[in-house]
């Protein structure tokens, strides 16, 4: 990545205006925001393609993918669908197209989007949730925005490198993965690591994760976020034993009365404050935007003012941004209404922030509740623990001069994710991976995973712009 940042300031450059050959006035357009309207058609057949864990289909809505990757000149031998055959879900195909580019000597850069969605009920949604409705300047319909909007982008822009003839220096990979919302039922991004890591090996990939922030009430674009590592997921189970007995005989040693006691002791602790790189740099770039004391205590706290650290963690964002957070999110107990319960059991969930293991938590867990008669253990394997990822220039500073030629005056702030995404398994798996869209939106009302999930028509389209000059810029060539 060495002479990357001199090579993006000169693509950077050409990506600044269109380009169409003298000559060939029948030349496929590369200027970042033609062809919208095949952009439209590609974006509303995925959506429109049900790939719930339910009923839908991720291989369906690959092969669409792949179809139109070969009507843009791909060859066979660069589309692979694949699908895991241990689930025996033949519906859960995963799509890696290949752009093969000119210099062998550099690493490609893998693009990255989960097809799947989350469940959406037809009674409960003001509008048909797969239906692609536009509607008040937003297009609404479940994975509109989360995250078909981020796949039909990288698809379109794939397509679009091939038809306009354009010839990069690095390769560059397009996964479109099934299961990142299938609660690891299935995750297709982890099993393409463990099985088709050579076909996906890059030197970093982009993905979901952060994008622009605007104000829903006046439309202003705040800042264009760049998601720099994630927190750790982990599942913990408590569980007390007991041999019960009948209900008109209660004794002290009440296997529900224990494992509440140990949740409270888990909800009364807080896991200590830290930061890493992209944290501290979130709090200090943010703290030039926002207006008054919540600003300088963004400042003061990002240079570790305690006073201003207490103030900012009354806000559950910041406050899980600042630390591991754990919290109780499921319970079972009993097996009779008149018998004294034998067994009673939670679910603690964890969010690890990096450089810390899934054991070091299981243990602090162990220690704060102080009481041997609780167990505590792993609900699924952990996974792999991956430490903090650093923005180094080469990797943002394209997106700053980008950001600047097109929306003047915006900050880009890097931020790390407190929830998770498919970045867990492709970062430790050695592709270094980010988060940015360039779509701008206010994600209180954008839905994602609720009802009416939605993206404004006008972000979608300037994400689109966005994605495509940065992939280029990355990519170098011609």
């Amino acid at each position: 990545m060495r002479l990357l940042l001199a090579a993006a300031t000169l693509a950077l450059a050409a990506c600044s205006t269109p380009v169409s050959p003298a000559g060939n006035p029948s030349a496929f357009s590369r200027d970042p925001g033609a062809h919208e309207a095949a952009f439209r058609e590609l974006y509303k057949e995925l959506v429109e393609t049900n790939t719930t864990f339910s009923v839908g289909s991720c291989t369906l809505a690959s092969e669409r993918m792949k179809a139109r990757l070969l009507a843009a000149g791909y060859p066979e031998s660069d589309l692979h669908i694949l699908v895991n055959p241990k689930p025996n879900r033949p519906q859960d195909g995963n799509l890696v197209a290949i752009l093969p580019g000119t210099d062998t000597s550099k690493q490609a850069i893998l693009l990255m989007a989960h097809i799947d969605v989350v469940e959406a009920r037809r009674e409960d949604w003001e509008r048909d949730p797969f239906k692609l409705t536009e509607e008040g300047g937003f297009f609404y319909a479940r994975g509109a925005s989360d995250d078909k909007s981020m796949a039909a982008i990288f698809t379109d822009s794939m397509i679009r490198f091939k038809r306009e003839g354009y010839r990069p220096e690095r390769t560059i990979k397009l996964m479109l993965n099934c299961g990142e919302e299938s609660a690891n039922e299935y995750i297709g991004a982890k099993w393409m690591t463990e099985e088709h890591l050579d076909l996906i090996s890059a030197e970093f990939a982009l993905n979901e994760g952060a994008g622009g922030r605007l104000d829903p009430d006046t439309g202003k674009y705040i800042y264009n976020g760049v998601q720099a590592g994630e927190k750790l997921y982990q599942d913990f189970t408590l569980e007390v034993t007991n041999p019960g007995g009948h209900s008109s005989r209660p004794t002290p040693d009440n296997a529900i009365y224990q494992l509440g006691q140990a949740l409270m002791k888990v909800q009364a602790y807080q896991f200590p404050v830290e930061f890493n790189e992209a944290t501290r740099n979130f709090f200090a770039r943010m703290s030039k935007i926002t207006p008054g004391p919540e600003g300088k205590d963004m400042y003061d706290a990002a240079f570790g003012e305690n006073v201003a650290l207490r103030r900012l963690m009354a806000n559950a964002t910041y406050n899980a941004t600042l630390r591991t957070t754990c919290v109780a999110t499921q319970l079972s107990a009993g097996h009779a209404p008149n018998a004294l319960p034998q067994r009673a059991t939670a679910n603690v969930n964890c969010r690890i922030f990096p450089g810390h293991t899934q054991e070091e938590i299981r243990q602090r867990l162990e220690s704060v509740i102080g009481d041997p008669g609780v167990k505590v253990t792993f609900r699924s394997p952990p996974e792999t623990p991956v430490g903090a990822v650093v923005l180094p220039p080469e990797i943002l500073k394209p997106i700053e001069e980008l950001t600047e030629k097109m929306w003047p005056g915006v900050p880009v702030i890097p931020q790390m994710s407190t929830g998770a995404t498919d970045a867990r398994f492709t970062s430790p798996a050695g592709i270094t991976t980010y988060g940015v869209s360039g779509i701008f939106a206010d994600p209180n009302t954008t839905n994602a995973h609720g009802l009416n999930e939605r993206v404004g028509v006008k972000q979608l389209m300037e994400g689109r712009m966005f994605l495509h000059q940065l992939v280029k810029i990355y990519a170098g060539g011609e």
